[in-house]
């Protein structure tokens, strides 16, 4: 491992979390909520983390590129944000249209590290270092099954 990449490990916020961690933890978040049955809780954790870690100075927005998959059949712009090795996007807010170079299509030869976190260590650190919860879906508890009561014919309910 070189010096630079040891540098950056060492980096820590005021909390004890590594620029790398943070980014592999959002890299294993953002590859469950592809699946996931509650996917807009961490899309929505990605995105509070990496707007986090850009004010914090541990992560920046590198420009804008096309959407691969647009809503409605239009062209829509993400802007591209990198933490350490790791590459990722988000919705544009005004300002950035205005500030950040458009970099046309979104090359398929820059690939993210693999990375070996579980689901859960990655909602844990990402929770901790945003300080959201997730809320549980009233409507989506578990439910005991009851048996049918049959009464034979003939009686009344």
């Amino acid at each position: 491992m070189n010096d630079k990449q040891s540098d950056s490990n060492k980096r820590t916020s005021n909390r004890g979390y590594s620029v790398h961690s943070l980014s592999q933890a959002i890299f294993t978040v953002n590859r469950h909520a592809k699946t996931a049955p509650n996917p807009k809780y961490l899309y929505l954790l990605k995105k509070k983390a990496l707007l986090k870690m850009i004010q914090e100075g541990k992560a920046k927005k590198i420009g804008l590129h096309f959407s691969r998959n647009p809503r409605f059949s239009q062209q829509q712009s993400d802007v591209i944000v990198q933490s350490g090795e790791y590459t990722f996007h988000i919705p544009p807010n005004k300002e950035d249209f205005q500030t950040l170079p458009h970099l046309g299509k979104l090359s398929d030869q820059v690939r993210n590290p693999k990375s070996k976190m579980s689901l859960k260590e990655a909602k844990d650190t990402l929770q901790r270092y945003t300080g959201l919860k997730e809320l549980k879906d009233p409507y989506n508890t578990n439910r005991t099954y009851q048996k049918p009561v049959f009464k034979p014919l003939g009686d009344s309910y």
